[in-house]
Formats: structure tokens, C-alpha cells, sequence
């Protein structure tokens, strides 16, 4: 299956796992909640999903890389005790609590996220002394003589042969005691999790030219050839910074992300042409609504992989709109979240004051819990620590009446809400300007299913396309993206890639 399926499998484990009767014991007893064993090439995503699917079920997650641990730090270390056996003393070894089960537990105590997901990468590629270890692990949840705390689910992952020479194979004991799935790259898959990452466009258009280049393990006599899409991404963060400090991405660079001498040559060609049309389309004038007639002359006559480029330019300029949009909406949502209860608080309350500095007080150790518990993306954490600091300057004043403290508190959120109505309007005019272009400019139909479908795959786009409809949006996802008329542009799509592969 693909990562996407993968995760979907994983999430509905997890929550099976965690469910509970009514005298709050787990349905599945931990005999039963087999370990999830993740097989796949590695760069593929798994701990990602993982990552993903703790803040969807929001549980705690304990990531390791097994092959930098010793048995020592995976066991415990030894230690020397007495106890007494029919009236005999003896000397009995004990071990201290394996590192690996005591982070769990400082886990626990630092985020308040009592269930949570233990994960252990590349399981079968450790060392043979830690290998009794790991099957131990898997068959009966325990480090040494610790045990994996009640709640927390065992996930693992691990590499095929043929991409790792130090791969150990399971035995059937081991294999009877897991839930084992296997994942394999898909580049229509990693897409969409490229769009909601903001895998930088010159990546994206060079991969929606070529997806065969998304993921490639090979080995000649020149030795082993590869390419991850943990190198796609792990490149586009540098690509961004790069353009930020005005450090050209050269094809040296390139290749030190992706190691297959012909891709990185190709990727870095594309890219080099990708930036020269950024400069020469001036994507901000067409979603301002000014195109310069050169522009439409250019493209009537620009090859496919050109016109690829400029869709994938036009969705990336979008996409700065829909994100701003999305993190105002989440900004006023939060505030307004804030407000309700501070006023439902204020019929009870003596002191409004007091209440509102209580309110903003819980406010910030969650959201120190929240940190710890990795329970939020960047954005989402940047988002509260905003907000934290809007309602430490918007606190009234002592002394005053209920009415008048709350008028006072809200004052900035009404400041909030014009701003997200401004963002709003710019983002609709800004979308109405690029389908304009794009009707203009691109009227072959395949262009625009793959400007369709960004804007439908994207997390933002897509949020803000179903709170604001798009008349056009509709009318083309309608036409191009249901039943045979989608198979048939996609078909055409794939025919004139492959020239370009």
C-alpha cells in the first residue's frame, strides 16, 4: 500500500487500541494490541505519519532510531542486589530502567499525555547484540524487565534488503505477534503531503514533469544510486533559505541531497529555468490582475514543461494568499474561543479581572503542555503565542463592571476579524485573477486539471475554497475532475510528461 493507506491503517489501530469500556479499561487488553510493524525504503515518510497521526489523536509520541542505541541504553544497565530465597541469601542481577521506556515516562510527566505512541526505527537493521533485544521488544512490550507503560502503542519500523545490507530478518514467532505493513513510494501519494508541507513549486513542477525521478534506489559499478523523497524535502528547505540569502542552488548542491548523478543534473537544469520564469511571468502582477500582453504572446507559444512551470508558479503565489487567509481564520477562531468562555465566566465571577488574568493564565500552561506534547504544527504554536500576548495586552482594567470588561477585552479581536476580512477579499480577487489567466492563457484543459487539482489537494486551498466558494473552481472540478473526461486529460497529462521523462 501507499503511505497515504498506511496512515489511514495506523490511525484506525490506534484509536482502537485506545478505546475503553465504561469502567475505563482498555477494550483490547495489551496481550492483544499486537505491535504495527511499518516495512518500507527508507525516506519514504513513516515517521512523519507517525508525527501526523500523534497530533490527530492528540498522544504523546517517543520517536527513536534504534542503531544509535546500545543494549545497555535499551535494557538498562546491571546492578547487583540481595534477596532471599528459603532462608538464603543470594546476589540477584537487576537492571535500571532502559532509557528508551524512562523518556516515555518523562514524556508523561512533562506534557500531561498519559497514551501515546512509542516508535522504533529501522528495527531490523541493529546490531547482533541488541537483535535478542528488539524481538523481546516486539513480543512482549518490554525493555528488559521494564514494560511499556498502559496506553502506549508500539509502532515500529524498518527497512527492505535490498536497500539496507545490515536488514535482519523476523522469525515466524516474531512475525505471528505483529501487524505487519508494507509501503512503497508514490509520488501522487507524497503530493499531497508536499502541498500541506509547502514542498518548495520548483521541486513540485519538476516531479509533476518527471515523477519517475520522485524515487529511485539503484546500484551499478560505480555503486548505489538513490533518491528519497526525504531528499526532496529536506532540499526544499534549503532552496527557500537559499533564495532568502540570494545563494544560487547550484547542481553541486543538488546532488548532495539527491544522489543519482543523471536526476541531480536534470532537477538542477529544471530549476535554474524555473527561477528564470519566476522573474520573467511576474506571477504577483497576474494575481494582482495586470498581465502584460507580452506575457499571454510568450505562452501561446511556450512548450509544455513551461507551461507546467508557470501553473505550478501561479498555485505557489496562491497559496501564499490561502495561508495567510488560514492563519487569521485560526488567529480569530482562537480569540473568539477565548472570549466565550471568559464571558460565560463573568456571570459567576466577582472580580473581572481576576477572572480574565485565571483565564489567561491556563490559557499559557497549555499551551506549554502543548508544546511538550508536540501536539501542534510550528504554525499552530506561533498561532497561540500570538494570541497569548493579544490577551495579555487587551486585559481590562481592575475594578470595572462585568459589560465594561468585556468591551474592553474585545476590542482587539474586533481589530482581528477586520483583518481576516481583509485577508479573506484579497485571497478571493487573487483567485479570480489567476483563473482569469488561466482561461486566457491556458485553454487546453490539461494545465488547468493540474491547477484544479493543487487547488483541491492543498490544505489551505481547499479549506478556503469549501468556506468560499468559487463559482469557477466548481464549474471546472465538475468538468475535469470527475468520471471519464478526468481519466482522458489525465491520460493526455501522462503522454506529455513522458517526453519530457
Amino acid at each position: 500500500m501507499n503511505i497515504k493507506q498506511a496512515k489511514e491503517e495506523i490511525l484506525h489501530t490506534v484509536k482502537a487500541y485506545l478505546l475503553k469500556d465504561e469502567a475505563g479499561m482498555y477494550r483490547i487488553p495489551d496481550i492483544r494490541q499486537r505491535p504495527i510493524l511499518l516495512m518500507g525504503p527508507p525516506g519514504i515518510g513513516k515517521t512523519q505519519i507517525m508525527e501526523q497521526i500523534a497530533r490527530e489523536c492528540r498522544i504523546g509520541l517517543v520517536a527513536y532510531t534504534i542503531t544509535h542505541h546500545t543494549r545497555q541504553s535499551a535494557v538498562g544497565l546491571p546492578y547487583i542486589r540481595e534477596e532471599t530465597f528459603d532462608g538464603r541469601t543470594c546476589s540477584v542481577t537487576e537492571y535500571t530502567m532502559s532509557e528508551i521506556i524512562a523518556s516515555i515516562y518523562q514524556k508523561i510527566k512533562n506534557s500531561g499525555l498519559r497514551e501515546g505512541i512509542l516508535f522504533i526505527d529501522e528495527i531490523n537493521c541493529v546490531s547482533e547484540t541488541l537483535a535478542p533485544t528488539m524481538l523481546q521488544f516486539l513480543q512482549n512490550k518490554t525493555f528488559g524487565s521494564q514494560a511499556v507503560p498502559k496506553g502506549w502503542i508500539i509502532a515500529a519500523a524498518g527497512n527492505p534488503p535490498e536497500y539496507n545490507k545490515s536488514v535482519r530478518d523476523f522469525d515466524m514467532v516474531t512475525l505471528d505477534r505483529v501487524r505487519y505493513i508494507s509501503v512503497e513510494a508514490d509520488f501522487s501519494v507524497w503530493k499531497e503531503y508536499a502541498k500541506a508541507v509547502h514542498i518548495h513549486p520548483a521541486i513540485l513542477g519538476y516531479l509533476e514533469l518527471h515523477p519517475n525521478q520522485f524515487y529511485r534506489a539503484e546500484a551499478d559499478v560505480d555503486g548505489l544510486k538513490f533518491v528519497t523523497a526525504r531528499g526532496w524535502e529536506d532540499l526544499s528547505c534549503l532552496m527557500k533559505i537559499y533564495e532568502e540569502l540570494h545563494i544560487p542552488v547550484t547542481e553541486h548542491i543538488v546532488s548532495e541531497f539527491i544522489h543519482h548523478e543523471e536526476t541531480a543534473f536534470d532537477a538542477a537544469a529544471y530549476f535554474e529555468l524555473f527561477y528564470k520564469y519566476q522573474d520573467d511571468y511576474g506571477i504577483p502582477e497576474i494575481l494582482s490582475g495586470h498581465v502584460r500582453p507580452q506575457i499571454y504572446a510568450r505562452i501561446f507559444q511556450a512548450a509544455f514543461d513551461e507551461r507546467i512551470s508557470i501553473v505550478n508558479l501561479l498555485t505557489d503565489g496562491l497559496s501564499g494568499y490561502f495561508i495567510q487567509t488560514a492563519i487569521e481564520q485560526e488567529r480569530t477562531n482562537l480569540w473568539y474561543a477565548f472570549l466565550k468562555e471568559y464571558r460565560r465566566q463573568l456571570s459567576d465571577a466577582k472580580d473581572s479581572a481576576l477572572c480574565y488574568a485565571r483565564l489567561v493564565k491556563l490559557q499559557e500552561e497549555n499551551l506549554k503542555l502543548e508544546r511538550e506534547g508536540n501536539l501542534f504544527s510550528r504554525t499552530q504554536l506561533k498561532n497561540r503565542e500570538w494570541l497569548l500576548t493579544q490577551l495579555k495586552n487587551a486585559a481590562p482594567q481592575t475594578g470595572c463592571s462585568a459589560q465594561s470588561a468585556f468591551e474592553q477585552a474585545r476590542k482587539g479581536f474586533d481589530i482581528q476579524q477586520e483583518t481576516l476580512e481583509q485577508k479573506e477579499l484579497a485571497t478571493e480577487l487573487a483567485l479570480e485573477h489567476a483563473f482569469d489567466f488561466m482561461e486566457q492563457a491556458l485553454k487546453g484543459g490539461q494545465e488547468m486539471v493540474v491547477f484544479i487539482t493543487d487547488l483541491t489537494i492543498g490544505t489551505e486551498s481547499s479549506a478556503f475554497l469549501s468556506e468560499h466558494p468559487c463559482r469557477r473552481y466548481q464549474q471546472y472540478n465538475e468538468q475535469l475532475l470527475t468520471g471519464t473526461r478526468r481519466e482522458q486529460l489525465l491520460s493526455e497529462l501522462a503522454r506529455d510528461t513522458e517526453q519530457f521523462t
